[in-house]
């Protein structure tokens, strides 16, 4: 078991406040997106597209009620209702936008495609699409409809029955989920964009580590921690990666799971944890979690039973790391995680594993979940594991905490990419408790409820 290193958590509890980017100079400038989208398109596109055995994809877009993935491919700014379709052609991919002409010539300078093509008023943009689908003579048409995967069930209902009019009966039945393109696409990161993600997590991580040292024993409150991340988001000119009203969620209570923070005061002898994730030039956000310990008046570390339950959970999350490499299943990552917890003497915990992170705190690709309760691997825990992907992931350790089947779970979160031959950590992982000192009886403090003037 690894102690705790008293020089680091000098350095991490009273250090200068950690140097950050100012909101003029971003971890990545949001005009990044158009060039990296189209390299997207050019480079990752073809390939998702064979593994999915699609020949087309057809993506219908439009004003106020847009598709989720109108900003992966260029129709975000739509107006009225316009088609990108897109055409595996051997080793590339062919990419046509049918514009209403209002739109077509700004579209042309921006879009990441091959041809804009302006329809005039009262154009019919349905019949225009199948004509196009009906050239290419494709064997499998991918739309965006989807039980399983949210962000590929864009195609509302109205609009696929318009799409299924026009085509003659033998298009309609080369009509195919994009769940499996979508997945296939969407979870692979070009290098660029894993070396955005690297960045954002390092200040995701220290933001919270200054959290934590502003925190007075007795005073401060969960929320106080919440409300301190959230200023230093503003003054830092991030945005959020999930709902905003949970981020960041701070328990040093029972586990409350996807929460807002509440107004309990955090104690001697708490584990806080925080969830917490960053989004950065629009479109790429973190997942990652940093936990700290609240000595008692007096103490200069942990009891041993509070470090032992912080040590099995950093464990799982060895073990799940050293799980994900490509090939294997996300199923096979949970799997090789909750035998650890067995093992260790950790109660089950319902959440799986670990998710893909990216472009959603919850992106797509292969779940890292399923095995809970020795389930076979299905849906999106059955994806296979590619290098490029990104994932956050959890290396869990609970115990029960209170009546009613209240828990307290470590829940190591960390992010990282898989390579050719394995995975690494996006950032260097948290190895030790971040230790927040009680003051003695009397003694004022200062802290998110109590700040220095």
């Amino acid at each position: 078991m690894s102690r705790v290193r008293p020089a680091l958590l000098s350095a991490l509890l009273l250090a200068a406040p950690v140097a950050s980017a100012a909101p003029d100079s971003p971890i990545v400038s949001e005009d990044a997106w158009p060039r990296i989208r189209k390299a997207r398109i050019q480079k990752l596109l073809p390939e998702a597209m064979a593994r999915a055995n699609v020949d087309a994809w057809v993506v219908i877009c439009r004003e106020n009620h847009n598709d989720p993935l109108a900003i992966h491919v260029g129709c975000e700014n739509a107006g009225g209702t316009a088609a990108f379709l897109f055409f595996r052609q051997k080793q590339a991919v062919h990419g046509v936008a049918l514009s209403p002409a209002g739109e077509a010539t700004a579209l042309k300078d921006v879009a990441p495609l091959d041809e804009v093509v302006p329809l005039e008023r009262g154009a019919d943009l349905y019949a225009q699409v199948a004509a196009r689908l009906a050239a290419a003579k494709p064997a499998r048409i991918a739309v965006n409809s989807s039980t399983s995967v949210s962000v590929a069930d864009g195609l509302s209902a109205t609009q696929r029955a318009a799409l299924e009019k026009a085509l003659t009966p033998a298009l309609r039945k080369k009509l195919v989920s994009s769940e499996d393109l979508v997945s296939e696409w969407l979870s692979v990161k070009l290098p660029e964009e894993v070396d955005i993600l690297r960045k954002a997590a390092e200040l995701t991580s220290q933001m919270q580590i200054e959290a934590y040292r502003a925190v007075v024993p007795g005073k401060t409150r969960d929320v106080d921690v919440a409300r301190f991340l959230r200023q230093r988001m503003a003054e830092l000119g991030v945005g959020d990666a999930w709902a905003p009203d949970q981020n960041p969620n701070v328990q040093s209570g029972p586990t409350r799971g996807h929460s807002h923070a509440t107004e309990r005061v955090i104690q001697p002898g708490d584990f806080i944890q925080t969830d917490f994730g960053i989004r950065v030039g629009g479109m790429w956000v973190t997942d990652i979690q940093r936990f700290a310990y609240v000595l008692a008046p007096g103490q200069t570390q942990p009891p041993q039973e509070a470090l032992e339950k912080w040590e099995k959970g950093k464990k799982g999350s060895r073990i799940a790391l050293a799980t994900l490499k490509p090939g294997v299943r996300g199923w096979d990552v949970d799997k090789a995680q909750r035998d650890w917890m067995r093992e260790a003497g950790s109660e089950p915990v319902m959440w799986g594993t670990g998710h893909p992170v990216g472009y959603w705190a919850h992106d797509v690709g292969p779940a890292l979940s399923g095995a809970q309760k020795g389930a076979p691997a299905k849906g999106q825990s059955a994806r296979i594991v590619r290098p490029g992907q990104v994932f956050a992931f959890d290396g869990f350790y609970a115990w029960p905490d209170g009546g009613e089947g209240a828990q307290r779970i470590v829940s190591v979160e960390e992010m990282a990419v898989v390579t050719d031959t394995g995975a690494e950590y996006l950032i260097p992982p948290q190895e030790d408790l971040v230790l927040i000192p009680s003051p003695a009886s009397g003694t004022p403090g200062r802290g998110p409820s109590n700040p220095a003037p």
